[in-house]
């Protein structure tokens, strides 16, 4: 062991949570409706599968981008010899346009700014390599994406300091929890780089408040610190509401052209909105060209092929696809969410409300035995062993309330979200049964107790009675 690295030894990596472990126990023993119907249910994974066979229909009306062919000739060598890493033109292009029509085209995105990544892991990395020394800070709002322990923290040696967010007022983010979270950071010497957030939320699946953002970008300009907006779920947004990013707050102060937007960083992939998680197509947005050159080079060491820039440049190039896209993914995660929600107030089960994401944030207190992380740890390894339902618990998400869950929706089928809803309503029917029994049996024990010593009492002071000497 003395020849490895502390980086190998340690379990800084942060995979060692029970969001992970969930994952393992999952792998052990995976639910299959045919051959393994008794399995686990994963509904910890933030996959989105609901419009796969929009993908599809377009391939197939498309086949010389799968084929790697241009105006039906092969373009197979041409891709498949060195390129450099600052990308494909015409994909970095598409992907600039596609953001900006998540956003409603209230927002430009220069593609020569972008700088591609494998998946928004390794940009996000990336990011902290270019933002932070070995030791300090950003500033992350609880409740947060356990990977982020791994990604931020293991390889770079940045440290995360978590501001403190509670259920009273919808897990949003205050002036007051910015400033404890900050002078905490200085309290324990750590250095503060920067604030990072996810919007819509992962795990609470909810978007930031235009209040929120502007706080935030106010923060961040009084603290002359950088701001991390990562909005890979920006596409997800479903209902009435449109997805407001902090590139909107930037213009509607003013800012594009700042000092200020050059500590503003916005962080994309396509692994949500297009539910290709398998592509590793992730992307920096950012207005400092030291950084989108800096981050350029580093990129190297997770690169995305040249053969799927080109797929892509091609599938986002077409915007009647895309248009489409959108809408009919957007509704199809309405209809799945309210599946849920639906499944879990039948089973006696309330959640956050919600209007975004791949998941909702589930309210299980009244499941606790004491409202203790030991208690909710205790309900997890229930409902993973004998429900058969992987979920996250909060503590793995840093949440500072124990009995909430982050629990995924659309990386299923219906019928099996509703078999995973029965399983959990059994539960959950089982459970409050025990204790009804449970209270049942313990007032009656109460109550024969307290018979048993009235008697004694009474016996005691009749024929114990002396006269009263006053």
């Amino acid at each position: 062991m003395k020849q490895l690295s502390t980086k190998v030894t340690s379990n800084a990596h942060g995979q060692d949570s029970s969001y992970f472990l969930g994952w393992e126990e999952y792998e052990k023993n995976p639910y299959d409706e045919i051959k393994n119907p008794n399995g686990i249910i994963q509904m910890g994974l933030a996959e989105n599968q609901l419009c796969f066979d929009l993908i599809e229909t377009w391939l197939a009306k498309n086949p010389d981008a799968a084929a790697l062919k241009k105006d039906g000739q092969s373009i197979f060598k041409e891709l498949a010899l060195f390129q450099d890493y600052h990308g494909l033109p015409e994909f970095k292009k598409a992907l600039a346009e596609f953001m900006e029509e998540i956003r409603g085209n209230r927002v430009t995105f220069d593609p020569s700014k972008i700088v591609l990544a494998a998946g928004s892991t390794s940009a996000n990395e990336t990011l902290m390599f270019c933002l932070a020394e070995t030791g300090d800070a950003f500033l992350l709002p609880t409740p947060y994406y356990p990977g982020f322990d791994r990604d931020l923290k293991w390889r770079t040696g940045a440290e995360i300091v978590p501001i403190h967010c509670s259920s009273s007022n919808g897990f949003q983010i205050t002036e007051s929890a910015l400033q404890q979270a900050y002078q905490q950071a200085q309290k324990l010497d750590l250095k503060v780089k920067g604030v990072l957030v996810t919007n819509p939320s992962n795990p609470l699946g909810t978007m930031l408040t235009r209040r929120e953002l502007n706080l935030l970008v106010d923060f961040i300009t009084s603290k002359d610190i950088h701001l991390i907006s990562d909005e890979i779920y920006s596409g997800t947004v479903f209902g009435f509401e449109q997805f407001v990013s902090v590139m909107d707050v930037l213009k509607d102060k003013k800012l594009e052209n700042s000092e200020v937007s050059k500590r503003v960083h916005v962080v994309y992939s396509l692994s949500k909105d297009l539910g290709l998680p398998g592509f590793r197509v992730g992307a920096i947005y950012s207005n400092d060209e030291i950084v989108v050159s800096a981050a350029t080079k580093m990129s190297s060491f997770g690169l995305v092929s040249s053969q799927t820039q080109y797929l892509l440049s091609a599938l986002l190039s077409d915007k009647k696809f895309t248009g489409t896209y959108l809408n009919e993914n957007q509704k199809r995660l309405k209809i799945r969410q309210k599946q849920l929600v639906s499944g879990l107030e039948a089973a006696g089960v309330t959640c956050l409300k919600s209007n975004a994401g791949l998941f909702c944030w589930v309210d299980m207190r009244h499941l606790l035995d004491t409202n203790t992380f030991e208690a909710e740890l205790e309900l997890w390894k229930k409902i993973v062993y004998e429900v058969k339902l992987n979920i996250s618990p909060g503590s793995s998400c840093h949440c500072t309330e124990p009995g909430w869950f982050r629990v995924c929706f659309a990386n299923m089928s219906e019928e099996t979200l509703d078999l995973a809803m029965k399983r959990l309503k059994e539960y959950v029917e089982s459970t409050d049964s025990r204790r009804v029994m449970s209270k049942s049996s313990h007032e009656r024990i109460k109550k024969l107790r307290k018979r048993t010593v009235s008697n004694w009492v009474f016996r005691v002071s009749w024929t114990d009675r002396v006269p009263d000497e006053r």
